[in-house]
């Protein structure tokens, strides 16, 4: 099992270095393939998407397309006005097909394409920004590197339970330890690429935007396991050897995205 993760792992690290550094077109259209995969896994969860009905995921997924492409052209102006056409959509279909879907599975439906997509389109944002190149990686740091450490640590010294029902192998002492991990490894970062930012005290503020980031992706991965024990599954897919689904690898990659986003630009705004 830990074989499978690590070869999982160091390609998704792969794919990740190849869009991202492209950016632009290539980055866009990749978090669009994780996007519908990732609200596809939550439609099947929330019974969204049922064998032989399709419609009010196919009008997700179509929300999912035309937010994408906005983004893609650089009209993020229209992207809340988009967002209502969707909701309006979703509403035309559960009007018009009554009784045939239930509330719950329209908010559901509605939750996915924000949760999943919108959120996630803010690691495309976060690299069209000015250093963009740079910040976009501190998303993966703090996610990522919150949740290594926190594991690490968590396995030498962990003994408090931070949420014995939701998470029972999760610690105080790990969380701690993934916070103060990622805030180490932002520092590092700065100190590495400090040369090409524009950031005042580079390593103190990118230390500062990743331990934030950290505290967040918790909450990210926490929220994603209280839909799975809601819906008494483990994993939401099988599709990434040794770690499940697209958003059992992403889950708090969903969060930190847009906090690191607006981080950043309150960064800029004090520069």
């Amino acid at each position: 099992m830990f074989v499978t993760r690590l070869v999982s792992g160091i390609v998704l690290v792969a794919i990740a270095l190849l869009t991202i550094c492209s950016g632009g077109l290539v980055l866009s259209a990749t978090l669009l393939a994780v996007s519908l995969i990732g609200v596809f896994e939550l439609y099947r969860v929330t019974k969204v998407q049922k064998q032989g009905d399709y419609l009010l995921a196919f009008v997700g997924y179509l929300g999912v397309i035309s937010y994408y492409i906005l983004l893609s052209l650089g009209y993020m102006s229209y992207s809340m006005m988009d967002l209502i056409f969707i909701l309006v959509a979703f509403m035309f279909v559960y009007v018009f097909c009554y009784p045939n879907y239930h509330a719950d599975q329209v908010m559901a439906a509605f939750f996915g394409v924000v949760y999943v997509a919108v959120m996630l389109s803010y690691i495309y944002l976060t690299r069209e920004m000015r250093d963009g190149a740079y910040l976009v990686w501190l998303i993966f740091l703090c996610s990522w590197g919150c949740d290594t450490c926190a594991y690490c640590v968590g396995m030498l010294i962990g003994k408090h339970k931070m949420s014995p029902v939701l998470s029972p192998k999760k610690s105080i002492e790990g969380a701690i330890g993934g916070v103060v991990g990622a805030a180490l490894l932002g520092g590092i970062y700065a100190a590495v690429v400090g040369a090409h930012l524009e950031a005042e005290n580079p390593i103190i503020t990118y230390a500062v935007i990743c331990a934030v980031g950290a505290l967040i992706s918790m909450v990210g991965d926490l929220a994603a396991s209280a839909i799975k024990r809601n819906h008494d599954i483990k994993d939401y897919g099988k599709l990434i050897p040794g770690h499940g689904g697209i958003l059992d690898r992403f889950d708090s990659v969903i969060f930190t995205a847009p906090v690191i986003y607006f981080l950043s630009q309150l960064m800029f705004l004090k520069g």
